[in-house]
């Protein structure tokens, strides 16, 4: 982690330019304007290494970010910030285009470029911030998709995962998998908020096996998930998907099973769950027969899901 600024151990006169001068660290060079720079001025930020990339949070006090076209032409190395607003509601103003942006919600600024951004009160965001050449993609079709990515299909998808790398940068960023299926992820959401072109459909050909792994964690539950519901969801054959698993060395079945087992077996370790059936928790990761799940789990970890709860309450010895 590069730590960068927590102001709660300033003086408050000194606050103000501690926050513009984290800033030109942080993120792109821009003009810092406070809501009440007389007021509680608070800010704490975080940058994190992720891989080329990296992990910017920022939590603080009323806020106006403002890039100006003067400090646009400036920077030579074009850089893409994915931001989810995790608290309190943001606004953005580029190209003459304006928008609010509501707590949960993704937002896709080109750093190089011009933009105004803000919030009013306690506010938070946290973003993964890709150089573009780093997405396999133009700069021209990263500017394009920007605006429009609320349209892609993965929109939801790289939403929730910048989510969880902001609220646990410390345990996720130093994973050269999450490093590279960030940026992959990335590359596929503004490649088809893009439109339809060589370039995206490359990218998008070449983060398929990245997408699907997403798709699927995100639906395990789902016990209508199959390899031809996931298919279809991205658009491809299921010949197809079969031999983009086969190049990975990947079957695709026996991993799905895998992750819901896996995922069970959690919820069986848990002690807010020693009341719940096993059978219950077997069909919230999408196991329909009890007895499936069961012989597929002593099959997988060498107990039964039961005996491994009893184990657990138990204790060590």
């Amino acid at each position: 982690m590069a730590y960068v600024l927590d102001t709660v151990d300033l003086p408050p006169g000194d606050r103000v330019e501690a926050v513009r001068a984290a800033m030109m660290y942080a993120s792109a060079p821009c003009h810092v304007i406070h809501e009440d720079p007389g007021g509680p001025v608070h800010a704490r930020m975080e940058v994190w290494d992720l891989g080329d990339a990296n992990v910017f949070t920022h939590r603080s006090s009323g806020i106006r970010l403002l890039r100006t076209e003067r400090l646009a032409r400036q920077d030579a190395m074009p850089v893409v910030a994915l931001s989810v607003q995790l608290r309190a509601e943001g606004w953005i103003e580029r190209s003459g285009r304006q928008a609010v942006v509501p707590a949960g919600e993704l937002l896709a600024v080109d750093l190089s470029a011009a933009y105004d951004y803000s919030w009013s009160g306690d506010g938070a965001a946290g973003a993964i911030q890709i150089p573009f050449d780093r997405l396999g993609l133009p700069v021209d079709v990263v500017r394009r998709a920007a605006p429009e990515i609320r349209s892609s299909p993965y929109y939801r998808m790289l939403t929730d995962h910048i989510g969880h790398l902001a609220r646990d940068p410390a345990g996720l960023t130093g994973n050269a998998a999450v490093a590279t299926a960030s940026v992959e992820l990335a590359g596929a959401l503004l490649a088809s908020a893009a439109g339809p072109d060589r370039d995206t459909r490359r990218v998008l050909a070449e983060t398929l096996l990245t997408r699907v792994r997403a798709f699927v964690r995100r639906h395990l539950a789902d016990p209508e998930l199959t390899p031809a519901a996931i298919a279809a969801a991205h658009n491809v054959s299921l010949r197809h998907l079969y031999q983009v698993c086969a190049a990975a060395d990947l079957s695709l079945e026996q991993w799905i099973i895998g992750e819901r087992l896996r995922y069970a077996r959690q919820d069986l370790l848990r002690p807010e769950n020693r009341h719940r059936p096993v059978a219950a928790i077997a069909r919230r990761w999408g196991f329909r027969d009890p007895t499936h799940f069961t012989r597929r789990f002593k099959a997988r970890y060498g107990i039964l899901p039961s005996r491994l709860r009893r184990s657990a309450e138990a204790g060590p010895g």
